[in-house]
């Protein structure tokens, strides 16, 4: 017993390790991106440029999606309390969904914003343009290397990582649209390559979207494949039978899940039910609460995964 409340306490210990580290690496790049905001914002109002200024607000605004990813893994780490027994930890999943709205918000109003131009074109400084998106590249392009390592475990740093992806596109783009304006005076060629960043960021954010959704409704995550949870639950000797079974996730980067384990005659419940957790654990399921059955118990009712409320572990 000791020793699983040792794993169950070094679990949880690591992953407040993990959270504490990737808070601090959402405040360094919320600082980076909140003076690069200033500086944009001043070369716009000094040189007269909409575009920079549009830019300006567009990046304040994923520094509000930084804050909530911020604000999410603070809302993790909180205890749980008897009326949310898990915690705040869905919290995480909601605002993922969040983000992947605000990133859609942001696609349309790069595409309002492109036909615009093309409707009225604007003289512009196209040399200091590309200088301050330049710059745009350096601090959008650190602090998207910055979440590049954990992007693909939680889908709250994927939701940033994408939004400064973004980020960093929308500058590249800037700087060629500068260069070829201050060269050629082309001016549609900002509007032309404005639509097709906005169509990569699109099919980017169109995942991130459809994953928020799904979790948030206690779909199976992506990352767990049931067929193969069924599998490894019911492949162990004297299991019989697997029901009852639900996985979902509690936050971005935890899973849960609840099944009725028939078992014959001759089974040792108590460890087989350590083994499986042991399991389970090792497929990325730190939370599972099983129910051990005998093949005589009313429950069993041969195989049918059935509807019902997750339980609480």
């Amino acid at each position: 017993m000791k020793e699983k409340e040792h794993a169950h306490e070094h679990h949880h210990h690591h992953s407040a390790g993990a959270l504490t580290s990737l808070s601090h690496i959402f405040i360094v790049c919320i600082a980076l991106n909140l003076v690069y905001v200033f500086i944009e914002a001043g070369v716009g109002v000094y040189e007269h440029s909409l575009g920079l200024l549009s830019d300006a607000g567009h990046n304040l605004g994923d520094v509000f999606s930084l804050l909530l990813a911020l604000i999410a893994f603070h809302l993790a780490k909180l205890g749980n309390n008897k009326r949310f027994t898990y915690g705040y930890k869905k919290s995480t999943i909601l605002i993922s969904l969040l983000n992947a709205v605000i990133l859609l918000v942001a696609v349309g109003a790069i595409v309002i914003e492109s036909v615009y131009k093309f409707r009225h074109p604007e003289p512009v400084d196209g040399l200091a343009i590309s200088w301050t998106a330049g710059a745009g590249i350096v601090v959008n392009g650190l602090t998207t290397l910055l979440l590049l390592k954990n992007q693909k475990t939680d889908l709250n740093v994927r939701g940033a990582f994408l939004h400064m992806l973004a980020d960093t596109l929308v500058s590249v783009g800037v700087v060629i649209s500068g260069i070829v304006i201050a060269f050629t005076g082309f001016y549609l060629i900002d509007p032309i390559i404005s639509l097709v960043i906005a169509g990569v960021i699109l099919v980017s954010t169109t995942r991130l979207l459809t994953e928020s959704i799904r979790l948030s409704l206690d779909a199976v995550p992506e990352n767990i494949k049931i067929d193969e949870v069924e599998t490894l639950l019911g492949s162990l000797s004297h299991v019989v039978d697997v029901h009852h079974l639900h996985v979902w996730a509690i936050s971005t980067t935890e899973v849960a899940l609840t099944a009725h384990i028939v078992m014959d005659e001759s089974g040792d419940m108590e460890q087989m039910k350590i083994m499986l957790k042991q399991r389970l654990k090792a497929a990325g399921i730190a939370h599972s609460t099983l129910e051990m059955e005998s093949m005589h118990s009313p429950c069993h009712d041969s195989g049918l995964i059935a509807v019902s409320e997750p339980a609480v572990d």
